[in-house]
């Protein structure tokens, strides 16, 4: 079978799960990876025949993605910022989105007087797979960041991946709703990601999201869909250094509630960001 085929195997097979550009893309990423080729490499090979072992593994692959197991489990790997990141189902799959994060941090970051020689200490907040801090160091070497997470798992995983990507930042088990304090200390930077999704939400989510990603890592109660936000800004505002930043990325129908809530409790400069979709999904504030 040649590869052209394949994809529409991929297609056909998926159609209930994706629409036909995504399970485009996901044929097209298994087959890059099966083979080692990248992307043009084969593109140019599409009217190529698969060998016998590749098509073996395209097809195992395919009767996993089926089950509505996401294509980064299966592979185990995922790609962020030009990086690659280990992946488990202990750790949630990385987003563009949380790229675009990390995009507009990396800027920042590089804005501050004397960035090249000044000690700029991060801290990162539910660091799951690691992606934001091991991507962040990769743009600032000199920086010195320290990352928490609640679950021992992802921590094994978040270390895993900075080895990967041959960078230094310390990982610690904590939990921010009760913190531990060794990680109470004078940072220049914190941020995070923390669940935000209201179990409201559930209902409108892909079911392999549901199904297959950590939902501590994703989920707060209808209640308090602010508690994560809450409890990292007040651990912020006493931590951060004068002029220190926080960012968020945030639950798109809450970032005037966000917004309020950290002008409330004293911090200044806020700036709710949209993501290229058009979603209110950042937030940055200054302690000041």
């Amino acid at each position: 079978m040649i590869f052209r085929q394949i994809e529409t195997s991929f297609i056909e097979t998926l159609q209930n799960l994706y629409d036909r550009e995504e399970a485009l893309q996901i044929a097209r990423y298994a087959i890059e990876h099966v083979t080692g080729l990248d992307k043009a490499m084969m593109l140019a090979k599409r009217d190529d025949k698969a060998s016998e072992a590749h098509s073996g593994r395209l097809f195992n692959v395919l009767g996993q993605l089926k089950t509505g197991r996401p294509l980064q489990y299966i592979i185990g790997e995922a790609d962020f910022y030009g990086l690659k990141f280990k992946v488990t189902e202990a750790v949630l799959i990385p987003r563009p989105e949380t790229e675009e994060l990390v995009a507009w941090i990396a800027d920042e970051i590089q804005e501050f007087p004397g960035f090249a020689e000044r000690k700029i200490k991060v801290l990162d907040i539910g660091t799951g797979s690691g992606c934001i801090p091991v991507s962040l160091k990769s743009v600032g070497p000199q920086l010195e960041i320290s990352a928490i997470d609640i679950s021992e798992a992802a921590l094994e995983i978040a270390k895993k991946n900075a080895d990967i990507n041959n960078v230094n930042v310390d990982f610690f088990e904590s939990d921010i709703l009760n913190p531990d304090s060794f990680i109470a200390q004078p940072y220049t930077l914190i941020v995070s990601n923390p669940p935000y999704i209201t179990d409201s939400e559930k209902s409108s989510m892909h079911h392999n999201v549901l199904q297959f990603e950590p939902s501590t890592a994703l989920f707060v109660p209808d209640d308090d869909p602010l508690l994560f936000y809450r409890a990292i800004a007040d651990f912020a505002f006493i931590n951060l250094e004068t002029n220190g930043r926080l960012f968020f990325e945030i639950n798109e129908h809450f970032g005037k509630e966000v917004s309020d809530m950290l002008s409330q409790k004293g911090f200044k400069d806020v700036v709710l960001r949209k993501d290229i979709n058009g979603k209110d999904r950042m937030i940055k504030a200054s302690r000041l």
